[in-house]
């Protein structure tokens, strides 16, 4: 009898260790999984990247992004739309990393609405973030290209001679000497063009440095702010063929003054100088 009960308690721990067993392979094998798709899920960020990097220099993301960004601006797009991730995977041959990666660059810009199973829905573009120097950029290589022109002009008028002024007041002097410096470069490479686009090029990088300085030595963080903002339009303005391939000659005369203005530490005359640069700018695009 004894034995009889030893043999089913042996019985009964062998089919318990059994039953261990088999949890343990099951949850091994889960593990297993987890890791499988783990690694994939990696090897898919990495396939992305290496794609998100292999067109010409820029992101694809950006690429993505811009594109789909000047559609919503052209009308293609409307305000409202859906658009599924695998829909843009599918569109734009783009990894799934890549697609979330343009959806957090559009909806970082307000200009859509992410939302679970539906996707990227497109907002209206009084809601996008206007002063954003991305949005900037995408409006001008859009159809709203003018407008967008006008209201930047509009917004430097506003600001930059009143920058002029305050430079003039408040830079140190080491730092106003520069202007001089600036204008007189510009000029050379105005007036001593041979290069055409290449020679263009050196003017307008010098011109950004020009402007840019100006705003960031009014004393004013806002002003500084509006420092990218500046440089877009006026890289946009020679991008989209806004620009004479040779200066003239009242724009370099008038930025000679604001240099010398600021220089010498004559608000007054420094603003009514920007105020003439922006006026050229405003007459030569027909805005006013």
């Amino acid at each position: 009898m004894a034995v009889n009960h030893a043999i089913a308690d042996t019985q009964s721990s062998a089919i318990c260790d059994c039953a261990r067993v088999t949890e343990y392979v099951k949850h091994t094998v889960k593990q297993s999984r987890h890791v499988v798709e783990w690694a994939r899920e990696e090897r898919s960020m990495a396939e992305g990247t290496v794609i998100a990097e292999n067109t010409g220099g820029e992101l694809m993301q950006d690429s993505v992004s811009r594109t789909l960004a000047i559609e919503m601006l052209d009308g293609e797009w409307k305000a409202g739309e859906s658009l599924t991730l695998e829909a843009l995977q599918s569109r734009f041959g783009i990894s799934r990393t890549v697609a979330r990666e343009v959806a957090k660059t559009l909806e970082s810009m307000n200009a859509v609405l992410v939302k679970r199973r539906i996707g990227l829905v497109a907002r209206p573009f009084g809601e996008w973030q206007a002063l954003n120097h991305q949005v900037i950029e995408w409006r001008l290589h859009s159809t709203q290209r003018e407008q967008q022109l006008s209201s930047l002009t509009e917004l430097r008028l506003a600001v930059e001679p009143a920058a002029a002024a305050s430079a003039a007041r408040l830079a140190p002097i080491d730092v106003k000497a520069k202007f001089p410096v600036y204008a007189a470069q510009m000029r050379q490479i105005a007036e001593a063009n041979e290069e055409g686009e290449a020679g263009l090029a050196q003017f307008h990088d010098l011109d950004v440095e020009f402007h840019t300085l100006i705003l960031h030595e009014s004393g004013n963080e806002l002003f500084a702010a509006l420092s990218d903002t500046i440089a877009t339009v006026l890289r946009g303005r020679v991008e989209l063929g806004k620009y004479p391939m040779k200066p003239k000659s009242d724009a370099l005369d008038a930025h000679d003054a604001v240099a010398d203005a600021i220089a010498k530490g004559e608000p007054e005359r420094a603003r009514s100088a920007m105020l003439d640069i922006v006026d050229e700018v405003a007459r030569a695009l027909n805005f006013f």
